[in-house]
């Protein structure tokens, strides 16, 4: 018999913890972390004010280029949201209360339930986060409810609820950081990463988060199709970088966080790690 397969000696480590099984990052530290980065999401957005002309011109020349390549115009889809005012305040809604919350329901999901994907979500989030506060600082973008050229409305000042007070006086927020958009960005990040933690039949429904959070922040004139463009390549160079997580190998092996690699193994290599 191979020497590989032979049973571990009684109370070795390889009898303490089954392979591929990921070790839950310390609560204190990641909370630490975790909060560390919202605040440098927050002080990196304040960075970006004050640039108001720059940002309006870059506006302008956004909207050209996406009606010179053809995309479709963002009035299509506000026009379906203004035939009702419960409509648009829904997706007002959305757009104010989804994007946090969603996103750390997520990591605390993963992080109970599968801390190695928490791992990488964490990674890959602020990957994307600080590509976009880059692009931020560099590229001033006023979001389309303030161009006039667009015709669109500003859904959240009709018919609420808003987020944002008046550009002049609101300390809180940089309202000319719309690309990329970081609400489609986080977005398809937990789509994405649900889809591969996940085993259940129905988990490419996830894409529907990304999806119509990108009919949210188009609708209600918060953003420009450039923009969650621009997102998801951001999204792609991260996950170049980090890579893709492991899949989970079976139900029971979900508690634990057992993980095997998302192509699958060879029936050599499940023996040899058998008896490790």
């Amino acid at each position: 018999m191979n020497a590989r397969t032979e049973p571990a000696p009684a109370g070795s480590d390889a009898t303490a913890r089954p392979p591929h099984v990921i070790a839950r990052p310390p609560l204190v530290r990641e909370l630490l972390l975790v909060a560390g980065l919202f605040l440098v999401y927050k002080f990196g957005r304040q960075l970006a004010t004050g640039h108001t002309g720059e940002a309006f011109h870059n506006a302008h020349r956004v909207w050209d280029f996406e009606r010179a390549v053809r995309l479709p115009g963002e009035g299509a889809v506000q026009s379906l949201l203004l035939h009702g005012d419960g409509l648009a305040h829904v997706a007002n809604t959305y757009y104010a209360a989804a994007h946090f919350p969603a996103t750390v329901a997520f990591l605390v999901w993963l992080y109970l339930r599968r801390p190695a994907h928490y791992v990488w979500a964490r990674r890959v989030l602020a990957a994307v986060t600080a590509a976009a506060l880059v692009l931020h600082l560099l590229f001033p973008l006023a979001p389309p409810r303030m161009l006039a050229a667009t015709g669109l409305v500003d859904t959240s000042r009709v018919y609420g609820p808003s987020v944002y007070g008046d550009p002049a006086t609101d300390s809180l927020s940089n309202q000319f950081a719309a690309m990329p958009s970081l609400h489609f960005g986080w977005a398809l990040t937990v789509a994405i990463g649900l889809i591969v933690a996940t085993r259940s039949r129905w988990r490419r429904l996830w894409l529907l988060h990304p999806l119509l959070t990108l009919l949210v922040i188009v609708g209600t004139a918060n953003h420009y199709w450039l923009d969650a463009i621009v997102a998801t390549a951001l999204l792609g160079l991260a996950l170049a970088v980090v890579g893709l997580p492991y899949r989970t190998a079976t139900t029971a092996g979900r508690a634990h966080g057992t993980l095997v690699p998302a192509q699958g193994r060879t029936e050599e290599q499940a023996l040899a790690g058998a008896g490790r």
